[in-house]
């Protein structure tokens, strides 16, 4: 349990400045922004260009988008089209592992808009002290950026309920010494964003304790890069609400949460008082999808089902790991086959979907026991061990192959019996182990070895792959998918026949079971299944081998097809047009027409969305792919600058980023940097820290979790050995900008 902050004395104290001094202060610091932001000259600098706002976009680019979003005021909400949402920017997150409180609201407000007929434009607004002027300068219709209802707030704006309630704590770094009480602030320093509700808060206690200090920062400063400073010691104690320290702990071990310093808040979504529609509607929605917060719940003797419950809520949790074939993000795109079925299921089912990722292979049952979960996903074969734990199965969605693996250049084998003498790895929670222990009594001398259970499958294969495992086994779909990015592994031989894979439930709950085995009855094997499953498990491998390398027209000083293109664009936005074109061929192999398995079209094999947000109608249109795909390789090196690489090595991060994503490249960084190496080069540096986001105990401590680390290393030394071939077929040449 954690210490209330504030004795009683204090607590009567700390509101009496609150409302008699601190509020008419607050009141006359918005109203004098909301002023300036009238001046359309101001008002340009507030919004933030970096990305328009969804649960994955944060790699796309706003400012780049040739027409800006037409905006309007209604009195009703029903003669509108479009809903404009202003989110603060430094309160999103991008790769959710137990929700997240700004993501949950803005799913809440799609399922509105989805009610309404709506379109939503998410607006991301840099500085959060700017979120309530835009509103009332009619920049927006409404603000969901986990804003606290505050006295003051409710004079400019209109509350909706409250869809939560949370409780504001102090928060410092793992290593920064501990608050025993209230007293303890005395001579430490609070830092806070400004016009958060937290300053409040923060002024409130330096009255009640004269000696600490309170300094206000930039309120473009996100969560992160708040965390950030607070774990390297820059900053000593912030102020958080639990809710948004809850989803930071799900990834971060570098904070902690201290003393109680508020009592329980309220959070709602802020509109403009003339829009009462709007506000009317909202409350509306918030009633009948059972959403209002409610400091005293009523309890119930009634003993609910799982479905029960979920229908109540409407909300479904389903449990997954983050792994290639279950959760990840993948250039700001959440990815992954159990992730599609458990969306489908969710809208099958008119639910909301909370995703909620296990940080091993036994949580991911364990959650279902312990009620932090409802279905859980992961090729799971049912077993005795497992139904004797207190877990149900559905019918099967999957039939999987059980392989021996081997690197490439083990010898084939005839027959199980070759076996014998092998070193087998496998972690002991799981189907296979069982496998093994069956082939050991049959097979003479197998030694079989327990891994960690924080190992991925994916993992082991890495390490079999690296020749520091012997063998492993695993099942047929994830060495397929293996195979589709790797060529240093080999299948020798499938122990017996296909077996079930199943969705997990907690037994039970005949209810919930009756509905996924439902719905599994009515998808497998048809049109959404079969596409999904190709989509993660049979695309073809990435081989050069039908392609002719335009490399080889040495004689005619052709690189591609689309040299002059490449040259004009190159030219405007300075880059080497040879190194263009090397990074056209990885991601297209000059095909215009081409489409990844996560929808990158197009040369430079763009997201349909980032295509939009640039202005490019139709990537497939070779030069309005080229034009689109170097706008995007410039935008993403001016995020990369910021990150003070060395400008030798900007190039580098630039690809590292275009690949696999700004988040996944500043992980890598930061990781770098723990583990003593420069945070500001790429090779033999942040390439090696990269690789080590595939493994689960550095994935489940990094902000964007899990990414294939080996697909953007490769990516950037293939794209530097054609690079350096080009240079040394054609000298680069001086282009005069038109």
């Amino acid at each position: 349990m954690y210490k209330f902050l504030i004795t009683k004395t204090a607590q009567k104290v700390y509101f009496v400045l609150l409302t008699v001094f601190l509020l008419d202060t607050f009141i006359v610091s918005l109203q004098s922004n909301a002023v300036a932001s009238s001046n359309p000259k101001v008002h340009s600098e507030l919004v933030s260009l970096a990305a328009p706002i969804t649960s994955t976009s944060a790699e796309q680019p706003r400012e780049l988008a040739s027409q800006p979003s037409s905006m309007f005021v209604v009195p009703a909400i029903a003669s509108q089209k479009t809903l404009r949402v202003l989110t603060w920017a430094g309160g999103e997150i991008i790769f959710p592992r137990r929700g997240h409180p700004q993501d949950i609201e803005l799913d809440y407000l799609q399922q509105f808009a989805d009610d309404k007929n709506l379109k939503i434009e998410k607006i991301r607004v840099k500085k959060f002290v700017d979120l309530i002027p835009m509103l009332l300068a009619g920049k927006g219709d409404l603000i969901a950026a986990n804003l606290t209802k505050t006295r003051a707030r409710a004079k400019l704006v209109s509350f909706s309920e409250p869809f939560l309630l949370t409780k504001e704590y102090l928060v410092m770094g793992k290593q920064a010494k501990s608050l025993k009480s209230g007293k303890d602030l005395n001579g430490r320093e609070i830092v806070i964003q400004k016009g958060k509700s937290y300053e409040s808060t923060a002024l409130g206690l330096q009255k009640v304790y004269p000696k600490l200090k309170v300094r206000l920062i930039d309120s473009a400063l996100s969560h992160e890069a708040l965390y950030d400073k607070l774990a390297s010691g820059e900053y000593d104690i912030t102020i958080q609400d639990k809710n948004l320290i809850k989803s930071a702990s799900a990834y971060r071990d570098d904070i902690k949460m201290s003393l109680q310093a508020s009592a329980t808040r309220q959070l709602a979504w802020g509109v403009a008082p003339s829009n009462k529609t709007l506000l009317k509607e909202l409350n509306q929605f918030l009633k009948e999808q059972n959403l209002i917060a409610k400091s005293k719940p009523k309890t119930s003797r009634t003993h609910k089902t799982q479905w029960q419950k979920i229908q109540e809520t409407k909300t479904v949790r389903f449990v997954l790991r983050n792994n290639l074939s279950s959760y990840y993000i993948w250039r700001g795109e959440l990815l992954g086959f159990h992730y599609e079925l458990a969306k489908r299921f969710a809208k099958e089912h008119k639910l909301r979907y909370e995703i909620i990722v296990a940080p091993n292979n036994v949580a991911l049952l364990d959650y279902l026991l312990e009620d932090k979960a409802d279905i859980a996903l992961g090729f799971l074969t049912p077993t005795e061990q497992r139904r004797n734990k207190g877990i149900a199965f559905s019918r099967p969605y999957h039939y999987a192959s059980e392989l021996v693996v081997a690197s490439k250049d083990r010898a084939e084998i005839t027959s199980e019996a070759d076996l014998a003498n092998s070193n087998i790895y496998i972690r002991p929670s799981s189907s296979y182990w069982e496998s093994a222990v069956a082939l050991k009594k049959t097979v003479s001398n197998i030694n079989l070895i327990g891994v960690p259970e924080s190992q991925e499958t994916e993992s082991i294969i890495d390490k079999v792959g690296d020749k520091e495992y012997e063998l492993t086994i695993a099942d047929s779909h994830i060495v397929d998918i293996e195979m589709t990015f790797r060529d240093d592994i080999q299948s020798l031989m499938a122990l017996g026949a296909p077996k079930s894979q199943s969705w997990a439930i907690a037994s039970g709950n005949n209810k919930l079971l009756a509905k996924s085995n439902a719905f599994i009855k009515k998808h497998y094997k048809g049109l959404f299944y079969n596409v999904i499953y190709n989509k993660y498990f049979k695309n073809q491998k990435r081989l050069d081998t039908h392609y002719k390398d335009y490399v080889l027209q040495n004689n005619s000083g052709v690189l591609s097809p689309y040299d002059d293109i490449v040259k004009k664009y190159a030219s405007l936005y300075d880059f080497d047009w040879r190194l263009l074109v090397s990074q056209m061929h990885q991601e297209s192999r000059f095909n215009p027409t081409a489409k990844s398995m996560a929808g990158a079209k197009g040369l430079f094999q763009l997201m349909p969305r980032t295509a939009k947000e640039l202005g490019i109608p139709d990537v497939h249109i070779p030069e309005q792919g080229i034009k689109a795909g170097v706008l995007y390789m410039n935008w993403v090196r001016e995020r990369m600058r910021k990150d003070k690489v060395q400008e030798d090595e900007l190039i580098w991060f630039t690809l590292a980023s275009y690949n696999a994503g700004a988040g996944h490249v500043r992980d890598a960084i930061r990781l770098a940097k723990k583990k003593g190496l420069r945070g500001d080069v790429w090779f033999d540096n942040v390439e090696k820290s990269m690789l080590l986001l595939s493994q689960s105990k550095y994935a489940a401590k990094a902000r964007y979790g899990y990414v294939r680390g080996q697909e953007p290393v490769n990516y950037i030394r293939e794209i530097r050995r054609r690079f350096q071939t080009y240079k040394n077929i054609l000298k680069e040449e001086v282009v005069v900008r038109n």
